[in-house]
């Protein structure tokens, strides 16, 4: 009686591993995750911001989940061939992003993780002139293997990923906004002092001009 019961059980295990991997393997075999968001800010300082990858823990969605996450950073200084790594809790886990082609326009990253678990996705970031700042694009394509697709029948990838995408967006519109306003005071009080100094310049011919220098012989 015992060893039906469990013949049953191994049988009943069996169909439901078999119905577990045709589930699956049902599941896309690429994701894109995309988000947009207003930025106030010129983008030629938006992008500053996003291409040295020394600035991303000021607005990274994720510097605040391991405030002791480490860093390197190698390659360029900034923009493409620019590399970083980093290694912290098992919020943030470790890897490594490359920018791998710039422009005005668009910056390509080649996101790699190495814990928890490993993987590859191809992220970007695109900036375009808008009223009021910069639209920011946000995007991550991938290729998802067994592993990344039996976690995708359990987690919503897109709103968990998005989610962290959405804050970081609206944390680089605070930073951004806020060098925005700097560069604005420091241009203003850089006009300022021209437009003091040149008012201060006596016009030629009157009192306290420079001569004019004469021809020799006169």
């Amino acid at each position: 009686m015992i060893k039906k019961l469990l013949l049953g059980a191994a049988g009943g295990l069996g169909i439901g591993a078999i119905t577990l991997v045709g589930a699956v393997s049902m599941q896309p075999d690429t994701s894109h995750i995309e988000r947009t968001g207003l930025v106030h800010a010129r983008p030629e300082i938006v992008h500053g911001l996003v291409a040295d990858f020394k600035l991303w823990p000021q607005w990274s969605p994720w510097e605040a989940m391991d405030p002791t996450m480490a860093h390197t950073y190698s390659g360029a200084e900034k923009g493409e061939g620019a590399i970083t790594t980093w290694k912290g809790n098992s919020d943030v886990g470790e890897g490594k992003m490359t920018i791998t082609k710039a422009s005005p326009e668009r910056l390509d990253i080649l996101l790699e993780f190495v814990a928890p678990f490993a993987a590859t996705n191809d992220t970007a970031f695109t900036f375009a002139a808008a009223e009021g700042g910069t639209q920011v694009t946000w995007i991550m394509d991938g290729e998802n293997n067994f592993a990344s697709k039996m976690f995708g029948m359990m987690v919503d990838m897109d709103a968990m990923i998005g989610a962290d995408f959405e804050r970081g967006l609206s944390q680089l519109d605070k930073v951004a906004s806020a060098t925005e306003a700097t560069r604005k005071s420091e241009e203003e009080a850089a006009a300022a002092a021209a437009a003091a100094i040149a008012a201060a310049e006596p016009a030629a011919g009157e009192p306290g001009a420079p001569a004019t220098a004469l021809p020799a012989g006169h």
